[in-house]
């Protein structure tokens, strides 16, 4: 038997657009898998992740892969890919005062939302991702 009960996945373009539609796909995949009180913490993460791809490690003419798992063992636990096939390594910045405050938090807000979160490399690029257990734990 597989480790995860659910997969989804999903490529997206390197486009504005591609960050509200990996969102609305994971919207249907955490209401069908009955994420419940998380489902806002895992989508935020959705989007986050997304958009670090697209500004940071999505290449021009590439795309990035969401995918999406739902462990079955341990109480619904979902985990949230962002494959990209860029060059770098994430980083959470320490913004200087006076920073804009709308930039440069994407993966602050995955690291106090999600259980875990972690890189990894892949040839090419990374996979960047988080963990949320259905219950916060």
């Amino acid at each position: 038997m597989s480790e995860h009960e659910w997969l989804r996945e999903r490529c997206y373009a390197r486009a504005r657009r591609s960050v509200p539609e990996a969102r609305a796909f994971a919207a249907r995949a955490f209401a069908e898998w009955g994420l419940g009180p998380r489902t806002d913490d895992a989508l935020l993460c959705v989007s986050e992740l997304a958009t670090n791809a697209l500004r940071h490690g999505v290449p021009p003419g590439r795309a990035f892969r969401l995918r999406l798992y739902q462990y079955a063992d341990d109480g619904g636990t979902v985990r949230i890919e962002v494959h990209d096939s860029g060059p770098g390594w994430p980083r959470t910045p320490s913004p200087p005062p006076g920073a804009d405050a709308e930039r440069g938090r994407g993966l602050l807000l995955v690291g106090a939302l999600a259980d875990k979160w972690g890189v990894y490399e892949r040839d090419p690029g990374k996979v960047v991702w988080a963990t949320l257990g259905a219950s916060g734990s």
